[in-house]
């Protein structure tokens, strides 16, 4: 790429740039004709923001794939207790969830240990001391979030802004996190139909008045 062009995304609409065939081909009834061709080249070649042609960083179409977890809560489970593998399996065989009840604790981690609840890590009192844990994850509440690259703050800002509110419990895994990109070509060149006037409204609803009254008087002459 020429050194302009480098770190960005042009993405040109030429949907509205054809010549219809003379006789149509099948379900074709489109082509590119000579000057089409040559209207897609001198915006491509122009690299300037147009209402055909945008141009983005390369982070705008980027996106964070995160998965967010939540806490597994049996009924009759002991809130300070750390339970084994095999013991949670048993307990999610056997016992039912209850939103209500404390997490189940899988893991104990290191006294050097940093805490922060948004990986998962988070700090309690456990048998009268302070510990950091993790606990077990539920996967009926498993959710996966896509956060745009560019969105401020990042991973953290969004799950504080759209997940916590509604799952203060929640966690993600920095070390599971994705990076993916997706062009969304209706994103940036959609032009919503204009709303039709009330007289069209009201004149449809009159006609609609007027065909219902029509069908009612023919059924009551039969």
């Amino acid at each position: 790429k020429p050194d302009h062009r480098k770190g960005y995304v042009q993405l040109i609409d030429a949907t509205q740039w054809y010549s219809p065939l003379r006789r149509n081909m099948g379900q074709k009834t489109r082509e590119l004709a000579d000057e089409d061709i040559q209207r897609i080249c001198d915006s491509f070649l122009d690299f300037q923001e147009t209402e055909q042609s945008k141009i983005f960083p390369n982070e705008a179409f980027g996106y964070w794939k995160v998965t967010v977890e939540r806490p597994l809560r049996l009924a009759g489970t002991d809130s300070e207790r750390v339970y084994k593998a095999t013991e949670i399996k048993k307990l999610k065989a056997e016992n039912e969830k209850d939103g209500t009840a404390a997490p189940i604790i899988k893991k104990v981690l290191p006294a050097s240990a940093e805490a922060n609840p948004l990986w998962g890590k988070v700090t309690m009192i456990l048998n009268g001391k302070p510990a950091v844990v993790e606990y077990e994850p539920d996967t009926d509440l498993r959710d996966t979030e896509q956060v745009l690259l560019l969105h401020p703050g990042g991973i953290e800002a969004f799950l504080q802004e759209e997940v916590l509110p509604y799952g203060p419990d929640a966690w993600y895994n920095p070390e599971a996190v994705r990076v993916g990109y997706e062009i969304n070509f209706n994103r940036h060149f959609y032009k919503p139909q204009p709303m039709r006037s009330l007289e069209e409204i009201r004149a449809d609803i009159l006609a609609l008045e007027q065909e219902s009254e029509g069908l009612l008087s023919g059924i009551l002459a039969r």
